[in-house]
């Protein structure tokens, strides 16, 4: 199988009514919130909508664009986060979540291990209505640069 030499991914911070956030734990990367690569043929709301789906069983409706995170280390990946809230559905695992929990917005972060991962969603956490974009690698991370829209 060929891989791709640049991937587009999308994630997104889902608030429920009751004010808390939507995490799951993955089996790569530990706890974080839902996404994954866009799909040949999808925008990036269908991608968001049907990742969250997928690996949580919630239907969500996708707000704000919060970050532009570009991972250069090959293959580069061009990342897209988003707000959104919770519509529908009952909580569920799946092959890309092995936990899936509403967790209090002020415990979230002290989850996550993945530096990127937690970068990121410290900024849709506090997110003003500037959006940020961020360029950084992996393994070791480094942030190469940032500023925000």
């Amino acid at each position: 199988m060929v891989h791709p030499k640049h991937i587009v991914a999308v994630s997104g911070l889902i608030r429920h009514p009751n004010g808390k956030i939507l995490l799951i734990r993955s089996p790569r990367r530990g706890w974080e919130f839902p996404g994954g690569q866009v799909e040949e043929g999808e925008n990036l709301i269908e991608a968001l909508r049907r990742e969250i789906q997928e690996e949580s069983g919630v239907t969500a409706s996708i707000g704000s664009l919060v970050g532009v995170y570009s991972n250069i280390k090959a293959p580069t990946k061009l990342m897209f986060g988003f707000l959104g809230d919770y519509v529908s559905g009952e909580l569920r695992t799946s092959d890309e979540s092995l936990e899936v929990e509403w967790v209090a917005c002020d415990s979230a972060l002290q989850r996550v291990l993945n530096p990127a991962i937690y970068d990121r969603m410290k900024d849709m956490l506090d997110f003003s209505g500037r959006v940020i974009y961020r360029v950084y690698t992996n393994n070791p991370y480094h942030v190469c640069e940032e500023s925000s829209l």
